[in-house]
């Protein structure tokens, strides 16, 4: 147990000391200040700048014109009820003089009409987010549908009540609402997948760098293997939760400093985790970190050199990529439930990340969240024993990277002797 302490606080401190681990931790904190702060930021300017005659910057000009006499007049109050941020004017100009307009730039854009149902759309950069073809289509069906039902007979106010008919729903959701936890699902997700990946890199490039430079020769003979395995792979945990703790802490705080300006659903359900889902989050965070740290840290054990780590450790980031990936499609998918995520839901090296989501967006009997919990558990503690005995017979060879049925041979002869 001393080796371990002594272990784990060499190996937290070099972490803590490690300019990238500090560089890192501080711009996402500053990156998440400046993105919370961005309301007061804005609003601070916008205070400062003139307002002439309480109306701010004039609005951009839409142009309506027809070659039909009065149709513009008649489709002008309903683009002007839907086109909130435009002035919307109306023309008896001719196409080419309206087209002229819109090339040098006296109006935003135009729009002329043969008859309540055709239009053609002018504007001079058609922007991608453009969205006034489709809301000019949605005021026009209205126009043209009151159109039609006055040559019915139906009075002008009969026509608009029963466009302004207007049907009551209610939605009672029985399990969970997928809206609300897809946020912070797709955050701890992504969060987990950039912590095991960096830090287990890590943890494998320490211990290939010890092995390298013959460290690993003196410190095996004066500590346990499976001291200095727990030791390295525990203070990488440590450090990179503690990464997250300050990343996502700082986030918190200024959320708090700043939540009357970001009133918005989006932000808000980030940050409104039920405390259940939040525990669910911890333990299968840490569980789902520490079994790839421990495989890292076994098959950097078997590198001779740094070159070989990335080639290493090839098979197992592919495990946990296509892990991630089979999340991500069903969170894209909206099929949380499907067959391929069940099964990952019970496998160890794929649950953190598909039994986590499946609570989060899905209804899962209690049950199979044990199971999970437990094969999990079972596994760490599992891969964690085989580990430091790759560890110990691993640092000790040097050369070719050996196969793993050399490497396992090799595990249990050395427990046999034992």
């Amino acid at each position: 147990m001393k080796q371990f302490g002594k272990i784990f606080k060499f190996e937290f401190n070099g972490y803590l000391k490690n300019k990238v681990f500090v560089g890192i931790t501080v711009f996402f904190v500053i990156a998440i200040a400046v993105c919370m702060f961005i309301p007061n930021i804005i609003a601070a300017f916008s205070s400062d700048a003139p307002d002439e005659g309480g109306t701010g910057e004039p609005l951009p000009v839409m142009l309506i014109a027809s070659e039909q006499e009065g149709l513009a007049d008649v489709i002008v109050p309903f683009f002007a009820s839907a086109f909130a941020d435009y002035e919307v004017k109306g023309t008896e100009e001719t196409v080419n003089a309206v087209k002229a307009k819109v090339e040098s730039g006296e109006v935003e854009c135009a729009f002329v009409f043969d008859s309540l149902s055709s239009y053609t759309y002018y504007v001079e950069n058609l922007s991608m987010y453009d969205m006034n073809a489709e809301i000019a289509s949605t005021a026009l069906k209205t126009a043209l549908q009151m159109d039609l039902m006055q040559r019915l007979g139906l009075s002008p106010e009969q026509a608009a009540a029963v466009l302004s008919a207007t049907v009551e729903s209610r939605t009672e959701t029985l399990g969970k609402n997928q809206m609300d936890n897809f946020f912070y699902t797709y955050i701890m997700i992504f969060a987990l997948y950039m912590v095991i990946l960096l830090y287990g890199q890590m943890v494998a490039t320490n211990v290939a760098t010890e092995k390298s430079s013959r460290a690993m020769e003196v410190l095996v003979t004066t500590a346990k293997p499976t001291s200095m395995m727990f030791g390295k792979v525990l203070a990488s945990c440590l450090a990179g939760f503690t990464q997250l703790v300050l990343i996502f802490g700082s986030a918190i705080l200024f959320y708090n400093i700043n939540r009357a300006n970001l009133d918005n659903p989006i932000i808000s359900s980030i940050f409104d985790i039920p405390i259940e889902l939040f525990i669910y989050m911890i333990v299968f965070f840490i569980l789902g970190f520490l079994i790839y740290a421990f495989l890292f840290g076994a098959i950097g054990s078997t590198a001779s050199k740094l070159e070989d780590i990335n080639t290493s450790v090839m098979p197992i980031t592919f495990l946990f990529i296509i892990g991630f990936m089979v999340v991500m499609f069903s969170m894209a998918g909206g099929s949380i439930d499907n067959v391929a995520m069940k099964i990952c839901s019970y496998v160890p090296f794929t649950s953190p990340m598909a039994m986590f989501t499946r609570i989060a967006m899905s209804t899962v009997a209690w049950y199979e969240i044990a199971i999970s919990i437990v094969l999990l558990a079972g596994s760490v503690v599992g891969i964690g024993v085989l580990s430091a005995r790759i560890y110990r017979v691993g640092v000790l060879l040097y050369g070719t990277p050996p196969k793993l049925t050399k490497i396992l041979k090799a595990v249990f002869a050395d427990r046999k002797r034992v």
